[in-house]
């Protein structure tokens, strides 16, 4: 009998946790299709007493690339750009530093780790007004390179998950490459990169997400530079009140579209993606 009770809680704790997911799914998802069907709704309008369209239509996709007004396959192509250029020098800043952290022993090596540890609890947006006036200063401000520099700037302080996943592969293959006669360059590029596919694949992805759906530094950097504008900024644009009326369904279409290069990039790449976390989380 005690164990028929067992049991019984037992399978009424996961019916109690499955029915808690489901709902928490609910409540995640409902943003996501709102937005989904908003973007074929036929009536143009921001704000209608239903959930479902009544009538339904491309047009909004179709004016998104046609409009003379929004040229949103230049802020696409921007974005892409940035966030291309941002994820390459970024990763290879990210991983060069928690190689030369992982394998190397230097002075002062831990009070760079114990200053990074702590600028990495504040937010970026608070240097802001001073990350303005430097770039002001070297004539950068409304430029793509001046938003790659802004967006890569940090990854030299963000090694500590690339750090600890590199501290799990045995440093016994470091000796066994110096005494074939390998040096530090060669031991980093021949051997641990190849080894590190999973914690890449993360840091790449997560340093081209950031720049990809990133508003603030973009807003401030680029100003009123129409030609110059991410799809962040493009969009915000769209939803201001003298266009959110007649742009509303053609904002929400854009939304997807933005979505779904990461959708598809992070679904690719997701068993690489949590085994770089894992990895990297256990130091």
């Amino acid at each position: 009998m005690s164990t028929m009770s067992m049991k019984a809680r037992k399978k009424a704790s996961n019916t109690l946790v499955y029915i808690i997911l489901t709902v928490l799914g609910i409540i995640w998802l409902f943003p996501i299709i709102w937005i989904v069907l908003t973007s074929f709704r036929a009536e143009g309008t921001a704000n209608v007493p239903y959930f479902i369209p009544k009538t339904y239509t491309i047009q909004n996709y179709v004016k998104l690339f046609t409009s003379d007004i929004f040229n949103f396959k230049r802020w696409f192509l921007n974005t892409f750009i940035v966030a291309t250029g941002s994820c390459l020098l970024s990763t290879f800043i990210n991983v060069s530093v928690a190689y030369v952290m992982s394998r190397l022993r230097f002075r002062l090596r831990r009070t760079y780790m114990n200053v990074a540890l702590v600028l990495g609890m504040f937010p970026g947006f608070m240097s802001m007004i001073a990350i303005y006036y430097v770039l002001k200063a070297f004539g950068l401000t409304q430029s793509l390179v001046a938003l790659i520099l802004v967006y890569s700037a940090g990854a030299a302080t963000t090694f500590y998950i690339a750090k600890g996943f590199f501290d799990t592969i045995s440093r016994e293959i470091d000796e066994a490459a110096r005494i074939d006669g390998a040096n530090n360059a060669q031991v980093f590029t021949k051997i641990i990169l190849p080894l590190s596919k999973p914690i890449l694949v993360y840091t790449a992805l997560q340093a081209f997400i950031s720049p990809w759906m990133d508003f603030i530094m973009a807003k401030m950097i680029m100003g009123d530079n129409y030609d110059k504008y991410t799809v962040a900024i493009g969009l915000w644009y769209m939803t201001e009140k003298e266009n959110i009326e007649q742009y509303f369904t053609t904002f929400a279409a854009g939304s997807v579209c933005i979505a779904i290069p990461i959708t598809i990039l992070f679904i690719w790449l997701q068993k690489y993606y949590v085994s770089g976390v894992t990895g990297g989380s256990i130091k």
